[in-house]
């Protein structure tokens, strides 16, 4: 299994430096491809890390969107990267991580700061992301869970959704991720924090020791877009609306009642799931 981690590593460590400048080039011309570059790139990492993809659903066409998903590893930015074209909503830390802020960087992530005095500096920045048409993908949990169950969503992040775009309100598309399968066999609770990276854990070691396990099967389940007018112009109904969605979702792919689907490729699934 040591093998199969330091193969996994190479691999990943070396296709990242090789698509890094290529990247830059593309985000210093501001050329369009800039936007789907880093798709192709998560989709290839998947590969790479051994990460099996059963997707629900289809990626909303609507512009603007903003897409809110539950959190549990790192690897879900693997995940709704290769699935999404669109940029992240994270906390600022993370542009200052070694090497994985460079990458959020590049992938025009819009980095919020968690101190009241700059939530209205970050809700401009996003707001005017969105009235550019642009797709944002946030996690309103906050941080990762174990797994098992989501968090309580934070409805002060959906105070953005509240802005109308050409008049029209921005759609909101909940999308549920259930770490569910692990080497063709249902995911127990003790197999589940080889994924889910939370509390203390550090990076690190916990990247190394999920290396070196088989393949994962995750269920991604895009479900339908709401809006704010859905919930009656409430962001708290809105963001209880997308906890009890995603919620609900994440227990039933846990509990093996969701029914199986036939799987292709990893590349086929991705091509049919993700639009442009």
């Amino acid at each position: 299994m040591t093998l199969l981690a330091a193969i996994r590593a190479l691999g990943y460590v070396g296709f990242t430096l090789a698509c890094l400048p290529v990247q830059i080039v593309l985000v210093t011309l501001g050329a369009r491809a800039s936007h789907a570059f880093p798709q192709f790139y998560h989709r290839i990492v998947l590969r790479i890390l051994g990460i099996r993809l059963d997707i629900r659903g289809r990626v909303s066409r609507e512009r603007p969107c903003l897409f809110v998903a539950n959190h549990t590893s790192y690897l879900d930015i693997e995940i709704l990267g290769a699935l999404v074209r669109g940029s992240f909503v994270a906390k600022s830390e993370v542009g200052n991580w070694p090497g994985f802020g460079l990458l959020a960087k590049l992938q025009r992530t819009v980095f919020v700061d968690r101190r009241r005095s700059q939530a209205g500096k970050h809700k401009t920045a996003i707001q005017e992301r969105l009235d550019a048409g642009e797709r944002l993908i946030l996690f309103p949990e906050g941080t990762t869970s174990d797994g098992n169950k989501i968090l309580p969503f934070k409805r002060a992040l959906f105070a953005v959704a509240q802005q109308r775009v050409n008049d029209k309100p921005v759609a909101v598309q909940p999308i549920s991720i259930a770490y569910a399968g692990f080497s063709n066999l249902p995911m127990d609770r003790e197999l589940r924090p080889y994924y889910a990276w939370y509390g203390d854990m550090d990076l690190v070691p916990h990247a190394w020791e999920m290396l070196k396990t088989g393949v994962v099967t995750i269920i991604v389940q895009f479900h339908p877009p709401i809006s704010i007018d859905d919930a009656g112009g409430d962001r708290r109904v809105l963001a209880e609306q997308c906890q009890e969605i995603i919620g609900d979702a994440v227990a039933t792919a846990l509990s093996g009642r969701l029914a199986p689907k036939r799987r292709r490729g990893l590349g086929g699934r991705l091509k049919k799931a993700s639009t442009n």
